[in-house]
């Protein structure tokens, strides 16, 4: 017979299952989705490929469950409301600071994009937004190279 151990979820002894002698949680479901969701985190912080794995899945997953969102609004009307209200309250708490969209340009008469040059790029730091893993820089132009007659 083995030793009682602590569960690391619920705190209650429990007797490990003898062929997993490591066992940390006992079985009751609650400690279980703890686990779970622990090793998930765990596995999100320090494995690019599971990382990767997931967003892959979950794209596959939209892909094919395309009008989801739109039903589960038109079945849920308190949801549109509270989900209203807190983005007019995140709407409030963030007005004045910069907010970074994929594909973003600050510069509304740059619509050609950046020309041949050298660039001095910095961090921007502060209050700021950024969606999709963005760096919020500033590039500083330190030279100019003329573009090519076409």
């Amino acid at each position: 017979m083995m030793d009682t151990k602590c569960c690391a979820a619920c705190g209650q002894k429990f007797e490990p299952n003898p062929h997993s002698p490591r066992q940390a949680y006992c079985s009751s479901p609650p400690c279980q989705r703890t686990r779970k969701r622990r090793w998930h985190k765990e596995k999100l912080l320090h494995d690019p490929d599971y990382v990767d794995n997931q967003a892959r899945a979950q794209q596959a997953w939209c892909s094919r469950h395309a009008d989801y969102w739109g039903n589960y609004r038109g079945e849920h009307p308190d949801y549109v409301e509270q989900n209203r209200e807190k983005q007019h309250d995140r709407n409030a708490k963030n007005r004045g600071k910069v907010i970074a969209k994929m594909d973003a340009s600050n510069n509304p008469n740059d619509s050609l994009g950046l020309h041949s040059g050298l660039y001095q790029i910095s961090p921007v730091r502060g209050s700021v937004i950024a969606k999709m893993d963005l760096w919020i820089v500033e590039i500083r132009v330190l030279s100019h190279f003329p573009m090519p007659d076409q």
